[in-house]
């Protein structure tokens, strides 16, 4: 009996809980005067500014013929040639060896290399498939894209939001002959972002034109990143007068 009436109380204080819960929600959003809910989009498209590459080194390619270190001084000769700082834009994210191939049939171990690189446009991104496809190095895949002032853009949106919605919510008054008083209620909704390459991108790889064709400078690739897209929500409520 006592286990039956534990039971009960502890259902009873539920069912309590969640009357006071709805009560103070109600009220908190049953105001004393007429009210006017609006909600207003704001949305912007960006280009990207920080474009993150996975430039993979490997003997294979050149079927041992060279070394990864080899080619990792004309990696960064290529890069540094372009303008880039090596030291702060490319990284060592990888390295591995392919043991398999050496237990397998004894011969010498084809290292790779995994770096990271980092530019922050799109002519740039062009000039570096080309430059490292010239030394032979061909491998080079789109990791992620961002826009780096993304905060301070999703903050303008929220702003625009809510003047948006105050304009929407004086031309809907006026249609009734009344007029808006100060915002009683205001959500932060929703902010999407969409288009943005977030972490590794499966199946993405940018290649350059064949070194074949005998250059003496790096014409940019047409390279066309997909703009990054912020959308804000917001919801606001007016008092009626």
């Amino acid at each position: 009996f006592e286990q039956i009436n534990n039971k009960n109380m502890k259902y009873f204080s539920l069912i309590l809980f969640v009357c006071v819960t709805l009560n103070s929600y109600s009220q908190s959003r049953n105001y004393n005067a007429g009210f006017l809910e609006t909600t207003a989009v704001t949305d912007s498209l960006v280009i990207p500014d920080r474009m993150y590459f996975s430039i993979l080194i490997t003997e294979n390619d050149t079927k041992g013929k060279q070394s990864v270190e080899e080619l990792e001084v004309k990696m960064e000769v290529q890069l540094k040639s372009l303008g880039i700082n090596t030291a702060q834009q490319l990284s060592l994210s990888d390295m591995s060896s392919n043991f398999r191939k050496y237990f397998l049939k004894s011969k010498d171990i084809l290292k790779n290399k995994t770096y990271q690189l980092l530019v922050y446009d799109a002519e740039t991104a062009g000039q570096v498939v080309l430059a490292l496809e010239a030394v032979g190095i061909s491998n080079v895949f789109l990791l992620k894209t961002e826009y780096s002032k993304l905060e301070a853009l999703k903050l303008e949106l929220k702003k625009q939001g809510v003047l948006k919605a105050k304009k929407q919510a004086v031309v809907m008054v006026e249609a009734l002959g009344q007029t808006i008083g100060k915002a009683i209620y205001i959500s932060d909704s929703q902010t999407l972002v969409t288009a943005a390459l977030n972490g590794r991108a499966a199946g993405i790889k940018i290649r350059g034109m064949s070194s074949s064709r005998g250059y003496s400078s790096f014409d940019p690739v047409n390279i066309d990143f997909e703009k990054i897209k912020i959308e804000s929500r917001v919801i606001v409520n007016f008092e009626l007068k």
